[in-house]
């Protein structure tokens, strides 16, 4: 989610930009139900919050496979 979330970042029409972003952490990581190897897994990143003049963003993540959601956290 962390990966997904630097991407959102270099988006420039979410408010991103290609020049600084810092990741700071993880937090409230609930992994839910096991993945195995030929799962499609779908990451959902919501902006919460960005401080674009310091390159930091607080985002939520949640990792579905199908309609089962797999795993949440927020950075």
């Amino acid at each position: 989610m962390a990966q997904v979330g630097g991407l959102v970042m270099l988006q420039p029409e979410v408010g991103g930009s290609r020049e600084n972003f810092f990741f700071a952490g993880v937090d409230k990581v609930r992994f839910r139900k096991p993945v195995i190897a030929g799962d499609t897994l779908v990451m959902r990143m919501t902006l919460i919050k960005l401080q674009k003049r310091f390159g930091i963003a607080k985002m939520e993540g949640k990792a579905y496979v199908g309609s089962d959601l797999v795993c949440e956290g927020s950075q």
